[in-house]
């Protein structure tokens, strides 16, 4: 087969409808467009964002970014930081980390398990992943979990 051989099936092309050709054509008066309106007139042309009066979408999005009021920002902090920032320290409160500037006034601590704990300590932390209080409990020192608003 070959490309001049080629054939669109029966009923696949149809004959263009010549609109404004008299009554007798089936498309003439009105020229299939209805009566009055801005549709119907000469020139008509429609903004891709309008909506028939209402206001459109992109006028109605707020245009600058948006800070949730409750959202909470987790700060995840290895063993191995704390054990190597705070060595020689027995107890460690969030004051501790926020001094180091770690943890801002609203953020919530999450202590991971990654290193090793030698020394006993006791560590505040609004949440503990189960390797990090397995190691610190293994160690002799103790997990303290703080209230936390949103657990990971």
């Amino acid at each position: 087969m070959k490309l001049h051989q080629l054939k669109s099936p029966p009923g696949s092309r149809h004959a263009r409808k010549r609109l404004g050709r008299g009554d007798a054509s089936g498309h003439g008066g009105t020229s299939t467009r209805g009566h009055k309106g801005h549709k119907s007139r000469t020139g008509f042309s429609l903004s891709f964002n309008f909506e028939g009066g209402q206001m459109p979408l992109a006028r109605r999005v707020p245009k600058h970014g948006f800070t949730h009021a409750k959202r909470v920002r987790w700060v995840a902090i290895n063993l191995k930081q704390i054990v190597s920032a705070f060595s020689g320290m027995s107890e460690i409160t969030l004051k501790d980390f926020r001094k180091r500037s770690w943890l801002g006034e609203k953020d919530h601590l999450k202590v991971l398990g990654s290193g090793q704990v030698t020394a006993p300590l006791q560590i505040q932390a609004h949440a503990f992943s189960s390797s990090a209080r397995a190691k610190i409990e293994k160690a002799g020192g103790k997990a303290v979990v703080i209230n936390a608003i949103n657990k990971p």
